[in-house]
């Protein structure tokens, strides 16, 4: 009768020799002469080291085992992450005691009774003052009653009625469960969003005309800073020298770059992109624009806390009945009958399975690039019926590409851009990346500079084949005293509120051409919507862009509704507003302006490689930076719903056989262990199979790939 409780028994005898053999490497190592000066400390402090030694074991050595892959992604995503929290610990030790009763009372049953006495007294207490705890809470706080209820009332039974080694196994798969149900949650938000994890570690201070290299967090109201191409802006501030093109679309959804000179305000967390700057810091560290936004995202009640999983949610719909149940049990077949009933497998099972189930859908999503940081929001995915994206960063991609090329005098199209590349062929902002894409697809041979007249500042002046060129914005232009003709003029006006870029080039002291730059829409974005839609969803876009980009980028891609010029807090506003009308909501955003619609939503999608506090706040990432696995992703969600419901009935018939058993053929709790181990393990053949199908799937596919070879 104990060969399924020595399964598990099994492997955690397995895993304690591991950890003991771990733990022993580690104590037996030399000690150094500052750890002999505290050979002497107390036994606290032993145990305590101990304990962290353990939990380090654990979180290196047995939690990559419910997925290496998900675990990378989780590490990759996951800045300055403890890697085990408080609340993870704590379950970790409560496995711990677990095992050590499995093992006591099972080695006190076979060859010494007093140890069996001895592991049951210290269970009572260690393993099921956790366990009334949530009976506590569940019953007490929430007025519910749930499956945590259920086991405490079986766990109290079998010690009543003395199925001690019974007792302990179960004991131990109740706190497996929570273990992993915590594991499908999401863990890497527990500390308070940070908006600045993309920032230097240093900024250059000016101090009379010396810059000083100063760490980040020392930053303060009214000091003075330079800031250079290519560099993040630490602090909100405003320009005293210089000129500059930034852009900020992470942090106000505007597409083009804009420009700025003495006086103007800057922001922290934006790109300058050309030019150097001195800026007068007004705001630093929590009092920034950005850092606004991270502290309405901290302060926002999240919906997600009290979110439960569907396979949970399923458990603790059995609790009630099956209480009520044993309750009818008890005055006729006694409290050995009733105690049976309760360990049916109703719930509790469920509590197994449907972590596993997750972890292993999980696992598939990670194995096609996509982190499902909280498995939650795979559930939601199923019944979400309206897609909402962010414009910049997220449908389109960061680089422009040339759109146009518009010419001022006799130079061809192919000159024009020759020369223009030929000046920006150092530089690494998009917009000369855009330009030296086009000059290289057009396969143009681009001509030496001449290094003595190379100047980089508010624009590029550059001499080539003994002119001099110049290239940069109208500003730029009008300093250099290059006057624009009515017709360049108005292009320029058109283009402007048309959310274009233009970049003007002129040869000596005359504006040869203007080379106009558009957004680049992501490759897939079409299809995919296309594949929304086909599944009769709504998609909408929200922008704090301009309106006629916004328009022209909603047409282009076939979508019906879309929202222009909206400042953060606003987005969140509009999705709140459609899930008032009754709808559920998938966010899809990658900039820190979209963070707090992406709390709002109820799934929230990024894609690596967004600004730190879009990614900390999603639920979902897409690994490979772009939106190619949203439809994949939906079909996981109908498959992974599917499963869930059918490890659910296949739970469910043992569990009526045992109830019908306890009535008609007074089954024990022997009985009903059985039956509930026969549950368990019909319900993991049930959440195992897509994994097994997936790898299977990709051997066939790498047998038909040697074949091809």
């Amino acid at each position: 009768m104990f060969w399924i409780p020595l399964i598990v028994i099994g492997s955690t005898l397995y895993t304690g020799l591991k950890t003991y053999r771990h733990l022993k490497e580690e104590t037996d190592k030399p000690v150094s002469s500052s750890e002999e000066a505290n050979k002497h400390e107390s036994p606290l402090s032993y145990v305590s080291k101990v304990d962290e030694k353990y939990q380090t074991f654990i979180s290196h050595k047995i939690d990559p085992l419910f997925g290496s892959i998900h675990h990378q992604q989780m590490e990759t995503v996951s800045l300055n992450q403890e890697t085990v929290d408080e609340e993870e610990k704590i379950l970790n030790r409560q496995i711990a005691l677990s095992a050590i009763t499995v093992g006591t009372t099972l080695f006190g049953a076979w060859f010494l009774p007093p140890l069996l006495l001895l592991s049951v007294a210290s269970a009572s207490y260690l393993v099921m003052i956790p366990v009334y705890k949530e009976i506590y809470t569940s019953i007490v706080e929430e007025r519910r009653v749930k499956t945590d209820f259920i086991v405490g009332l079986y766990l109290t039974g079998m010690l009543a009625t003395g199925y001690y080694v019974l007792f302990s196994v179960q004991s131990l798969l109740f706190f497996a469960s929570n273990k992993l149900i915590y594991r499908t949650e999401d863990r890497s938000r527990k500390d308070l969003v940070s908006v600045f994890g993309l920032q230097p570690r240093f900024v250059w201070r000016l101090v009379g005309e010396v810059e000083i290299e100063t760490p980040f967090e020392e930053l303060q109201s009214g000091d003075m800073i330079v800031v250079n191409a290519g560099e993040m802006i630490p602090a909100d501030g405003t320009i005293t020298k210089g000129f500059c093109s930034i852009d900020q679309h992470i942090l106000t959804g505007e597409a083009q770059p804009v420009e700025k000179e003495t006086g103007d305000l800057i922001f922290a967390s934006t790109l300058v992109l050309t030019g150097r700057i001195t800026v007068k810091v007004e705001k630093a560290g929590s009092e920034t624009a950005a850092a606004h936004i991270g502290d309405i995202l901290n302060r926002m009640a999240d919906y997600r806390v009290s979110m439960e999983s569907k396979g949970i949610e399923l458990s603790d719909k059995t609790a009630l009945p099956l209480l009520l149940t044993s309750g009818m049990a008890l005055p006729v077949i006694g409290k050995v009958g009733a105690t049976s009933i309760l360990g049916s497998g109703f719930g509790f099972n469920m509590r197994i399975i449907a972590p596993i189930s997750m972890l292993n859908f999980l696992n598939l999503a990670s194995r096609n690039g996509i982190l499902v940081k909280d498995g939650r929001a795979l559930e939601r995915l199923q019944e979400v019926d309206t897609f909402v994206f962010d414009k910049t960063g997220t449908l389109t991609l960061e680089q422009p590409h040339v759109a146009k090329v518009h010419l001022n005098n006799s130079l061809s199209e192919n000159e024009l851009l020759t020369y223009a590349a030929a000046a920006e062929y150092r530089q690494t902002h998009p917009i000369a990346k855009a330009i030296l894409m086009e000059a290289d697809q057009r396969k143009l041979q681009l001509p030496q500079i001449d290094e003595a007249h190379y100047e980089v500042g508010y624009g590029i002046k550059v001499g080539i084949d003994k002119q001099l060129v110049r290239v940069g914005s109208d500003r730029f232009m009008a300093m250099e005293g290059i006057e624009l003709s009515p017709e360049m003029k108005e292009l320029n006006t058109l283009c402007q509120e048309q959310g274009h870029s233009l970049v003007m080039v002129a040869l000596d002291d005359e504006l040869a051409g203007i080379i106009e730059l558009h957004s680049t829409i992501r490759p897939e974005a079409k299809t995919m919507i296309q594949q929304l839609q086909q599944r009769n969803l709504s998609v909408s876009i929200i922008s704090g862009d301009q309106e006629e980009p916004t328009r022209e980028l909603a047409r282009e891609l076939g979508i019906d509704h879309y929202f222009a010029n909206i400042l953060p807090e606003n987005k969140a506003g509009l999705i709140e507003q459609l899930q008032q009308k009754g709808h559920s909501v998938c966010f899809v955003g990658d900039g820190i302006n979209d963070a707090i619609a992406l709390k709002q939503a109820n799934v929230s999608i990024s894609l690596l490689g967004a600004s730190t506090v879009a990614v900390d706040t999603a639920q979902i990432v897409l690994m490979d930076q772009s939106l190619k696995q949203l439809n994949y992703l939906l079909d996981l969600t109908k498959e992974f719903d599917g499963t869930i419901r059918t490890g659910f009935i296949t739970t469910l018939i043992p569990g009526l056989i045992c109830i019908g058993g306890v009535f008609f053929l007074h089954f024990g709790i022997i009985a009903s262990e059985i039956l509930f181990q026969l549950g368990l393990f019909s319900g993991l053949g049930v959440a195992m199979k897509p994994l097994l199908k997936d790898k299977k799937k990709g051997r066939n596919e790498t047998d038909g790939n040697r074949l091809l070879v």
